[in-house]
């Protein structure tokens, strides 16, 4: 399936270029590319450990969550915690206990064994091809 190429235009502003796209074109772009940044490192180059944790976390989520073609409204239902939990997750804004991430990753898990196609598998029996006389 070939996939369609959006008309763009271009903009001069100041000096410098910009392309248009369509508004949703935009949004889809944008929702699909955001992840939250590191934090600073210190004079010594060091991440703050728990910050960095966090964003860690919150872009392996993200990164799962969205090659599942799961909202997180959906993982959260899922998981039976609240959207406002995972959005701070997502968003590096909170520590999660142990307990929310197993019940995030099983509900990521329940899915992509969801999503991976039901029905017979190849046959275990090998088929040897027949022999020819001559």
């Amino acid at each position: 399936m070939a996939t369609e190429v959006p008309t763009t235009q271009t903009i001069t502003l100041a000096g410098r270029r910009f392309v248009i796209v369509p508004e949703a074109q935009y949004r889809e772009l944008v929702q699909e590319t955001w992840e939250p940044p590191l934090p600073k490192p210190d004079a010594a180059g060091n991440y703050p450990a728990v910050d960095a944790a966090r964003v860690v976390l919150a872009r392996k989520i993200l990164r799962w969550r969205r090659a599942l073609g799961l909202s997180a409204a959906d993982v959260a239902r899922r998981a039976g915690v609240r959207v406002e939990t995972m959005s701070r997750l997502e968003h590096a804004r909170h520590t999660a206990s142990e307990a929310t991430v197993r019940k995030i990753v099983r509900a990521l898990e329940a899915a992509e064994t969801e999503r991976k196609p039901k029905g017979p598998g190849p046959s275990k029996r090998s088929r040897k091809p027949k022999a020819t006389r001559r």
